[in-house]
């Protein structure tokens, strides 16, 4: 059975007011008062943020109760801290969001501008163990169509900067502004999978392999498809829900592979058009790709 981990980002936000608060030093700090060598919580993008990555799980109940454990030792921190935590995608309220310097961030803020500035976003991230590069993007090939129903599955960031965007799924939109993020062609091979992104971060409008945003990548750090759509869920049994779903994607994709068939050669147009769909209209829309 393949194994799963989720890594989810959570905003920081005044417990009475709603309003995020850069405090993520803060409540990393008291995290690693409780146990220096923990390698549950990370420091995010910006301090409005704080981020947790499950161990891998082949129980789903399991990677659940582990989900819902993080998400309460994360509130615990919070409030020695001062602040709470909010499972949502995007803040409701107007914010201006606090870069989290560090050498890479600081190089992305020179980069992107006001691309990286506002982009206080929260997402879910789910690793699927694969066997091989090769049976990894084979599964990258695979599920592309399939991707958009995770992003409408998981819609939870119908706001942004206090004010109602229209979608259910902005913050996929917001996402969106990386130039590397979205859906890809298909590869075929670990080979050209690797150049490209190798000919992606030669361009130098990336800094390295970490920056290729792929709407569903090979990990950089594990034996894993990332697959990075979904908005962090407010319920952690809609985050179990979407993880086991990846899973299932990633397995009846690899089954495809070994079976010989060929994957869906959709352009990557149509693609969007499907992303935008499932962002703007949640499951109450519909998109047919052919």
């Amino acid at each position: 059975m393949r194994t799963v981990g989720v890594e989810e980002e959570l905003l920081l936000v005044d417990p009475e007011t709603g309003e995020p608060k850069a405090l993520s030093t803060a409540v990393l700090a008291r995290a690693e008062q409780v146990d220096p060598d923990q390698d549950v919580f990370e420091k995010e993008l910006h301090g409005q943020m704080l981020e947790f990555a499950t161990h891998p799980q082949t129980d789903m109940a399991a990677l659940g109760a582990e989900i819902v454990r993080c998400r309460k030792e994360a509130a615990r921190h919070a409030g020695e801290a001062g602040c709470a935590v909010a499972a949502l995608a995007t803040s409701p309220l107007p914010v201006s969001p606090s870069i989290a310097m560090n050498r890479r961030y600081q190089w992305m803020a020179e980069q992107y501008g006001i691309a990286m500035q506002e982009q206080l976003t929260c997402g879910c991230h789910v690793h699927v163990a694969v066997e091989s590069d090769e049976e990894g993007v084979a599964v990258v090939d695979r599920i592309r169509p399939w991707l958009p129903v995770l992003v409408a599955l998981s819609a939870n960031s119908p706001f942004w900067q206090g004010r109602d965007s229209s979608y259910e799924s902005y913050r996929s939109r917001v996402w969106g502004r990386w130039p590397s993020a979205g859906p890809t062609e298909l590869f075929g091979s670990p080979e050209r999978y690797h150049r490209q992104v190798a000919d992606m971060v030669a361009t130098g409008v990336i800094l390295d392999d970490g920056m290729v945003y792929f709407d569903a990548r090979l990990s950089h750090r594990y034996p894993t498809v990332e697959i990075r759509v979904a908005d962090v869920c407010l319920h952690p049994d809609t985050a179990q829900l979407i993880a086991t779903l990846a899973r299932g994607l990633v397995e009846s994709a690899a089954r495809d592979w070994r079976a010989g068939r060929e994957p869906e050669d959709h352009s990557v147009s149509l693609l969007r058009l499907a992303a935008w769909q499932a962002a703007r209209a949640g499951l109450s829309g519909s998109c047919s790709i052919r």
